[in-house]
């Protein structure tokens, strides 16, 4: 376990997160280190794809990018920042990146342009407070928090001053307008069905 490694005074970074074990799942806001969920449920692989597989055919041909995770995503408050200096890596379940120069081989260096999050009952309060300020802060345009129990969907949208407004909430069979992306408009009826 990487975090027996250091006491829980110190800042973990992107350096130390790239010798941890590969069969361990981590994420780092901020240089502390939350544990993932070791493998996502049915339930959440058959919303990811559901969610997934329109953004994807949305976007053939166009300027911007579909990826899933586990996908590293790297914020730092310097641009460039070597490996140790960025302090934040996370794995959005889905992201979308518009801006090609983001993109290395080690996924994408700065905020996406959009994100889902498929809460768990472990990645929920990350998911709600962490991650929501994080994108909020590095400027992620829009950003969905699906919860699976209750068939629901939280859409946030950057606005003029830079912080997401209130939500706009979706359940059972809404379709959202993906107005980012342009006409595209995702069915939860379909997303949510077994």
């Amino acid at each position: 376990m990487p975090l027996a490694l250091k006491n829980n005074c110190e800042k973990w970074t992107y350096a130390d997160y790239l010798t941890w074990p590969d069969d361990e799942r981590w994420e780092i806001i901020e240089g502390v280190a939350y544990p993932m969920s070791p493998s996502p449920t049915t339930t959440h692989q058959r919303i990811l794809s559901k969610l997934a597989l329109p953004l994807l055919a949305h976007l053939e041909g166009k300027r911007c990018e579909l990826f899933l995770a586990p996908f590293d995503v790297r914020f730092s408050e310097q641009q460039n920042a070597s490996d140790n200096y960025i302090d934040t890596v996370v794995q959005p379940d889905i992201l979308v990146v518009c801006d090609k120069s983001k993109v290395d081989e080690r996924g994408c260096n700065g905020p996406p342009d959009f994100i889902i999050e498929i809460t768990s009952p472990s990645t929920g309060k990350n998911d709600l407070i962490r991650k929501f300020d994080l994108y909020q802060h590095h400027g992620v345009k829009e950003y969905w928090i699906v919860h699976p129990e209750q068939q629901t969907v939280m859409v946030f949208k950057i606005g003029e001053d830079g912080l997401y407004g209130k939500p706009e909430r979706y359940a059972g069979d809404d379709t959202i307008s993906v107005l980012f992306f342009g006409d595209l408009v995702v069915d939860l009826n379909g997303v949510f069905a077994e």
